[in-house]
């Protein structure tokens, strides 16, 4: 069984695609931990996502989920 020729003209540069986007996800930084707090009630809470319309970001970047360590920047 032979493979068509336009299968193998399309196959090798996807594979190149689907190279570099995975290595570039294995590459890939953690994301920053933020302190937020909550508009209403003053709670603090360190998350790397937004919490939604009643939060506001109040201090970081930080590496670690306990907000204590900042995150360097370069």
């Amino acid at each position: 069984m032979t493979v068509p020729r336009s299968f193998v003209f399309l196959a090798a540069p996807l594979a190149v695609v689907l190279a570099v986007v995975l290595c570039r996800a294995a590459i890939a930084a953690p994301a920053p931990w933020w302190l937020w707090e909550s508009v209403t009630t003053g709670n603090k809470v360190c998350a790397q996502t937004p919490l939604g319309p009643g939060w506001r970001k109040l201090l970081g970047p930080y590496r670690d989920a306990r907000c204590e360590k900042p995150f360097r920047t370069r």
